[in-house]
């Protein structure tokens, strides 16, 4: 039996919320707003310093900003914000003297805590299109110019919400090996700690491009780990869902049945192995499709699908950003879904029964779960 308080942090269009439960996950306390005004893309636990919280805040007046709390969101500091290196070929501005300026970074998109190993590692992707590493625990940030300079990058182009590097994802085992997603780039994967990236693309279609199926210029939207398969990856992109089975080296479309296979968010419970959640949504209006709000299961071991909410469960038109779908670690998970009109709508038992937590949230751009202890 789980004891503890599971804590969910909800960054929004307006600021960051921190919700507190019990390991029923019944009844919610909303805390106060923090970071308000600002767009908060991404708010991210740190599971080996718990109590420790990171938020990427982007203000529209003094910029972006990245965010740290020492107890669970009660209170925020801010740390050091990376900058770009400027390139040394750029002419410079119109009164510019001396040395060239670093480049603007536009918006910090995700944090991500390395590996337990290396406990004072944190990663952040930002737009435009680039990867920094802190070993400081954010006081301090370098480039990793293996990606952020790559080969391929004159073919990157920016997806609708601008060229950003939106996922960031580290091997349980080998801290060397991670993954990246870009929009509209795709996914790469190193193995030697970033040194060197390779794209890990193929049999992912860009219908909108006259190549279907180019080694770069996929728009990924979000990817997720399996809970137990280390080589098992769930992948939400403009062009379809798919799944690998190899560590990225092949992708499968497993969607091509369902009425759309269009969306943003994907999240797969570590408690449950094999299985993912998807939210659908129309490819044309980025809305939730007829029948309203809905969140689909794939099982990996039967290769088939599911809808986990019954028919107008929750009615109307809803949208879901990448990060706006979560699920803590308990068992029965808990999946956690953020929407773009300010619901956030839950269920504490792995799908059977949901819930909407009774408060009018801004839009919601992310939703992520700090779970309690289970002995």
């Amino acid at each position: 039996m789980a004891r503890g308080t599971v804590h969910v942090f909800v960054g929004t269009r307006k600021g960051t919320y921190v919700l507190e439960s019990g390991p029923q996950r019944r009844r919610w306390k909303v805390g106060k707003l923090a970071h308000a005004g600002s767009d908060v893309f991404h708010v991210s636990p740190d599971p080996r310093h718990p109590g420790t919280v990171y938020a990427n805040v982007n203000s529209g007046f003094w910029g972006p900003m990245v965010m740290r709390s020492r107890h669970w969101g009660r209170t925020w500091k801010e740390v050091s914000t990376p900058l770009l290196p400027q390139k040394k070929e750029r002419k410079p501005r119109f009164g510019e003297e001396g040395d060239l300026a670093p480049l603007p970074i536009t918006n910090l998109w995700h944090m991500e805590p390395g590996h337990p190993r290396e406990d004072k590692t944190l990663f952040l992707g930002v737009d435009p299109h680039a990867l920094f590493r802190s070993d400081d625990e954010g006081e301090s940030w370098a480039p990793v110019p293996g990606i952020n300079d790559h080969p391929t990058r004159s073919k990157w182009t920016p997806g609708f919400g601008g060229p950003c590097l939106h996922t960031i994802l580290i091997d349980r085992e080998d801290p060397r090996r991670m993954f990246v997603g870009l929009s509209a780039a795709g996914m790469f994967r190193t193995d030697d700690a970033g040194e060197h990236w390779r794209p890990v693309n193929r049999n992912v279609e860009t219908p909108y491009l006259p190549e279907k199926f180019p080694e770069v210029g996929q728009c990924v939207h979000h990817v997720v780990p399996d809970g137990d398969r280390r080589d098992l990856f769930y992948r939400q992109d403009h062009g379809g869902i798919y799944v690998t089975r190899d560590g990225m080296e092949n992708w499968d479309r497993i969607g091509k049945g369902l009425p759309d296979d269009f969306g943003f968010a994907v999240a797969s419970p570590p408690a449950h192995p094999g299985r993912a959640y998807f939210v659908p949504l129309d490819s044309q209006s980025r809305m939730t499709l007829p029948g309203g709000f809905q969140v689909l299961e794939w099982s990996e071991a039967r290769r088939t699908w599911r809808p986990l909410m019954g028919r107008r469960a929750f009615p109307g038109h809803f949208g879901v950003h990448r990060e706006g779908l979560s699920c803590d670690t308990l068992d029965p998970a808990g999946i956690y879904a953020g929407t773009t009109t300010g619901q956030l709508i839950l269920s504490p038992d792995a799908g059977r029964s949901w819930v909407q937590v009774p408060y009018q949230f801004p839009g919601i751009h992310s939703v992520a779960v700090a779970s309690p202890e289970v002995p």
